[in-house]
């Protein structure tokens, strides 16, 4: 479990809890929930897993987090059901836990989710790849690189988005897996990073060497998979999406490696994370969703150089001004 901390001598407590400290998009969030931390006066510790699915270091570190007498705990949880029981001993201990990112099973174990609408996410990229191959949709042979098999809701939810903005019946919208669409080749899991992604892509490849539309959980994945492709000479034939919109990842779509990225901003949602823990240590009021959601909205925006009629987006060079601010 990796482990650092900010300088500051503050009374109030915070953590920060993400899935790992590798991936670009929680090196961002780290950084938003640092300088906030920073700037309001608050003693903020971060952990995070050692890869993606390592649902035990992040147990561990709620656990030190109760032990400090934390006054909040921001999580991007690895195993958002199994967690569960950690975090209702945090919440009983007078604790604001927020999910970050990506939201609890059921959602309202945590106090508060901002996130993504990552249903939304996967419904842009959906439509963009269903709108950019046009008649010949119906004939599209899709692999799916998902996240990890337990299924976490950010995962599900971006399958299933992309699924009905491409037209796919996405089944119980709760599951991967249980479609029945026969334009699916398969599904596989990437653990989030470049490497999974590679060889997941290879996996589904053997399984069916036509494959022409890839949706990818992340853009690491997607970089993998990208590779994998081109090993083969099918880089050039094949649509791939995906969800993040880092810096890495647009700069990606500009050199024709992803087609489309659904762009979060996790440093704005760790920094509300923080202002949110600050806010509930002095006054005891706890974050409220945006209207209409059970989550605060912290935007999304379609990053493509291949823009689609009828569907909005941002250009790369846009894009890469927001790139996870």
């Amino acid at each position: 479990m990796s482990f650092a901390s900010s300088a500051s001598a503050a009374d109030i407590g915070a953590c920060l809890i993400t899935k790992t400290d590798t991936n670009p998009f929680f090196v961002k969030m780290k950084e938003g929930a640092v300088a906030k931390a920073k700037e309001l006066g608050v003693n903020l510790k971060t952990y995070a897993g050692k890869i993606d699915g390592d649902s035990e270091s992040q147990v561990a570190a709620i656990e030190t987090c109760i032990a400090d007498g934390a006054k909040g705990i921001l999580l991007t949880a690895s195993d958002t059901a199994g967690i569960v029981p950690a975090v209702k001993k945090a919440r009983d201990a007078g604790i604001l836990v927020i999910a970050l990112d990506t939201p609890l099973e059921p959602a309202d174990s945590a106090d508060a989710t901002f996130a993504t609408d990552n249903l939304l996410a996967g419904k842009l990229i959906g439509q963009w790849a269903a709108e950019t191959l046009g008649d010949k949709v119906k004939d599209a042979k899709v692999a799916f690189l998902d996240l990890t098999p337990s299924q976490p809701t950010v995962d599900v939810l971006r399958d299933q988005g992309f699924m009905i903005g491409f037209g796919i019946d996405p089944k119980d919208p709760n599951k991967i897996g249980d479609e029945d669409d026969p334009r699916i080749v398969g599904h596989d899991v990437t653990n989030g990073n470049e490497e999974g992604g590679r060889k997941a892509m290879e996996n589904l490849l053997q399984k069916d060497p036509g494959i022409n539309v890839v949706h990818t959980i992340n853009e690491p994945a997607a970089a993998g998979a990208y590779e994998a492709l081109k090993a083969v000479g099918m880089e050039k034939n094949v649509l791939i999406v995906s969800v993040d919109g880092g810096c890495p990842g647009v700069k990606n779509v500009e050199a024709g490696v992803i087609g489309a990225t659904s762009q979060q901003y996790p440093l704005l949602m760790a920094a509300l994370g923080i202002e949110a823990i600050k806010k509930f240590a002095d006054t005891g009021e706890k974050p409220k969703p945006t209207e209409g959601k059970t989550f605060f909205d912290t935007g999304v925006s379609l990053v493509t150089a291949k823009p689609v009629k009828g569907l909005e987006s941002i250009d790369v060079k846009t894009g890469l001004a927001k790139c996870w601010g």
